[in-house]
Parts: structure tokens; sequence; C-alpha cells
């Protein structure tokens, strides 16, 4: 009987123990969530070039092949990007976390009119986006099938 009281507190210990665990992972992945989500509202909506200093480690790694590593070359390309645009609430269909990473699904009109479908991946450290890639791809007129892309 001993034995049974035993192993039953320790089985309580232990789920109390994960579960603490599982809650602070979680409180790190919706902060983490939550920083990329303004990151990306005040750089794309807002046109902020100053969110590049304050959300962006100093060593920075750039996934997109148009853009090098480093907070500078985004700043000047975001700066060529935004140019003439006006500031807009930007469109985040989705987005999902696992760990230290950040997935954002985002309807993006571009000055012609026409709408991308993008995926942004970022990975943060320390409070800092620390890495990026993105997949951006034409959203069609008309679709061979009944699904849209959002």
């Amino acid at each position: 009987m001993k034995l049974k009281k035993i192993l039953f507190a320790s089985i309580i210990a232990s789920s109390a123990v994960l579960s603490t665990a599982h809650a602070k992972s979680s409180s790190l992945e919706r902060a983490n969530e939550k920083l990329v989500i303004t990151f990306y509202q005040q750089l794309f909506g807002d046109k902020n070039l100053e969110a590049i200093d304050k959300y962006l480690s100093k060593d920075y790694i750039q996934h997109n092949p148009t853009v090098p590593d480093g907070r500078a070359p985004l700043k000047a390309a975001a700066k060529e990007w935004f140019s003439g645009a006006a500031k807009e609430k930007v469109d985040i269909v989705r987005s999902a976390v696992k760990d230290d990473t950040v997935f954002l699904h985002v309807r993006n009109k571009r000055p012609d009119g026409g709408i991308n479908a993008v995926v942004d991946i970022f990975r943060v450290k320390n409070g800092k986006i620390v890495e990026h890639w993105d997949v951006i791809q034409d959203a069609p007129a008309t679709s061979a099938n009944a699904h849209p892309m959002f």
C-alpha cells in the first residue's frame, strides 16, 4: 500500500513538472509569435524602418536570395520597396509557432494591384529575430480547384 502511495505521488509530481515546462514553452512561443507579428506590422504595414533595429539581431541571417545578411541591407531594400507606398494594415491570414520558429501566411497586395501569397518564416532567439526565410507566389485570378490560397 505504501509503495502505491509513493508511486501515485511520483506520477502526480512528474505531471506537475511536465505541465509547468509545457506552459513555459508555450508562453515563450506566444511571446515569439507576438514579437514577429508586431515587427511585421511595423515594418511592412507602417513602413517603419526603425523596426529593423528594434526587432532584428545584429547578426541577422537572411535567406531571401535578393537581400544580403544583416540589418543594413534589409533597410536599404525596404527603403526601395516602400518608396511612395502608403501605410496599411498587413493581412496576416494565419500564423503558427513551433519552438523558436514563427510562420506567417500573408496576403500581400502588390503595387500593380495583384496579390501575392507569402509565407514568411522567422527564427527568434533571446527576444530578437535572428533568421528569416520567405516563399512568395503570385495568386492567380482563376484556379484549377475550388480551394482559395487564403
